[in-house]
Order: structure tokens, then sequence, then C-alpha cells
């Protein structure tokens, strides 16, 4: 039973990429800004780190080893989980358009759908954790839930900021093509160099981290407290999957955040270098560095920080949207 469930997963995490090419590339790439990611953190640590491509190492060993069961786990929802978290944000990313190298058909979904998606993978997690009949899966749950709740505020504060910009602009009250906002953008100047737009983008770029998991916001998979959370049972190609789901969801928020902010207008190979240059530069900025030097905070601390600061700066650019916009 659990070599055909492998079977399935291996099949769940090929298919979209076999038929997305985008989404393989961009997978690629994800996981070299994770080794990028390792060895900047290990090099401010004063430690030699991993390898590059230590990554793509992790995710083929564990695809070659077996998922397994915990007893009293109710087995077709646990390995269900992962494929549902992985192929969502493969259809998320293909979604989001690379200005000059690659631009979805609107027809499939806009940036409502895509902020339904955002909301899968932390779903899933939290779904997982509970499924594993873990302890620390339950504590993981819990956290995850209220990290979610703090932070979905700011972000929608963020993309209502955006859509409502172009809309006001274009003449209609808002827009939720992604499309538009880059075309509007291109013709009058990236919104991260218009001062009434620098609240949502700082509210966006504290909305980033948690969204991510990243620290001081890794409090769900607290590896030092809660052993990963809702990964703790997961292993093999299921907690592989885990892992690419994060990698391609750490990819969609990046290339939301410059599609909102700062899409450009090159076209072809210099509009790839600069999509490349410009999530490593917001990579390093929102995850490296804070990694290596902050702890992580308690819960109950980062639960009053969204629900102050990123809450208030997306209030402040949503309110200057509607009355200067």
């Amino acid at each position: 039973m659990l070599e055909v469930m492998n079977t399935l997963i291996l099949k769940a995490v090929l298919a979209p990429l076999v038929l997305f090419p985008v989404a393989a590339a961009v997978l690629v790439f994800g996981l070299l800004l994770k080794g990028v990611d390792r060895i900047v953190v290990a090099r401010l640590q004063r430690r030699v780190g991993p390898p590059l491509l230590q990554p793509f190492f992790d995710i083929l060993k564990l695809m070659s080893k077996q998922s397994m069961v915990p007893i009293g786990a109710p087995r077709t929802l646990f390995l269900a989980l992962p494929m549902i978290g992985a192929c969502s944000m493969c259809l998320a990313i293909a979604l989001v358009p690379i200005v000059g190298v690659y631009e979805p058909n609107g027809q499939f979904g806009d940036l409502i759908v895509l902020l339904y998606l955002l909301t899968v993978p932390a779903i899933v997690l939290m779904l997982a954790g509970s499924a594993s009949g873990s302890t620390f899966g339950a504590i993981g749950f819990s956290r995850e839930m209220s990290l979610m709740l703090a932070y979905e505020g700011p972000l929608l504060l963020v993309l209502i900021s955006v859509a409502m910009k172009t809309g006001l602009a274009q003449g209609d009250l808002i827009t939720f093509s992604l499309m538009d906002i880059v075309h509007y953008q291109q013709d009058n100047g990236s919104f991260l160099f218009d001062p009434w737009m620098w609240p949502a983008v700082l509210a966006y770029l504290s909305i980033i981290p948690a969204n991510l998991g990243i620290p001081p916001f890794d409090i769900p998979e607290a590896e030092s407290e809660v052993l990963e959370g809702p990964l703790c049972e997961y292993s093999g190609p299921a907690l592989a999957l885990f892992k690419i789901m994060s990698t391609m969801k750490t990819m969609v928020v990046l290339a939301l955040g410059i599609v909102m902010f700062i899409p450009g207008n090159a076209t072809g190979m210099m509009a790839l270098i600069g999509f490349v240059f410009k999530c490593l530069i917001l990579f390093l900025l929102t995850k490296s560095l804070l990694r290596a030097s902050v702890g992580r905070m308690r819960i109950d601390q980062a639960f009053l920080f969204y629900f102050k600061w990123p809450e208030l700066l997306g209030i402040v650019g949503l309110l200057l949207v509607v009355f200067k916009g």
C-alpha cells in the first residue's frame, strides 16, 4: 500500500512540473535560492555551510525513501495533504506573470484566486499537524492557525491597496488583474517609487517572513521546540512534497511582490536577469539577514506584532490610495 502511495506522490509532483515547464524552472530557481540562503547565513555566522546544491540533494534523498504513516493516522488524508499543497503552489505560480518572460492567461485566475491559493499551504500544514496524531503536530496546528489569522489581514489590505490604486487610475473602482497592474506601472512608474504606496510596500515586506515561516516567525515549525510541528511525523516523498511546497510558495510570494511594486519594462533575457536579481535581493533582505540575526518570537508576540504594525501600515496605505490615489 505504501509503495502505491509513494508512486502516486511522485506522479502528483511530476505531472504539474512536466505539464507546466515554467513551474519546473521556478522550482529549480527556488531551490538554488535556498542553497544561497544557507551559504549566506553560514558565512554571516562564521560557519562553512552546505554546498549550493544541498536542497536538491535533500529532495532527491527524500524521494528515494519510503513515506511512513503513524499508527492511528488517517492514511489517505495524511498522504494526500502534501500533494494538495505542492499542486496548489504549482497552480499559483502559473498565475503570476514574470514580466517580459511569461504572461499568464487572465481567464484562469487573478489576484483573488491567488490570495485563496496562498492560504492553501497554511491550511494544509494545519491539517497535517492534526492528521499526524502527534502532540507536536497539534501544537504546530495551533500556532500556524494563530499566525495565519495575524498576517492575512495586512496581506488583504495590501492587495486591495494595489488593486484600487490601479483601478482608480483606469477609471474603475478596483481591478484584480495582475497584468493590468503590471501595464499601469510600466506606463506610469513602479509603485515602489510612489511615496503614497510606501506604507503598502512596508506592510508587504513585513508579511513575507511570517507567510514563509522565516525567523523570527518560524514558530509553527520551531525545530528546537516542537520538532517541526506539523511535519514531525512526515518522511520520504511526502516530506519532500512539503519541501517543494515551501520552495514554490517562496517563489510565489517573491514574484507577487515584484509584480505589485516593481515589475519593470525589460523584455527577453534582460527581463529574466532583472527578475532573478530582484528575487535574490528581496530574498536576502527578508530571509537570510533575518534568519542570521534574530531569534524566534513567541506566538503571542508575533500575533500582537502583526495586529499592530503591519495592520496599521496596511490601513494607512489603503486610506492613502482612497484619498490620494
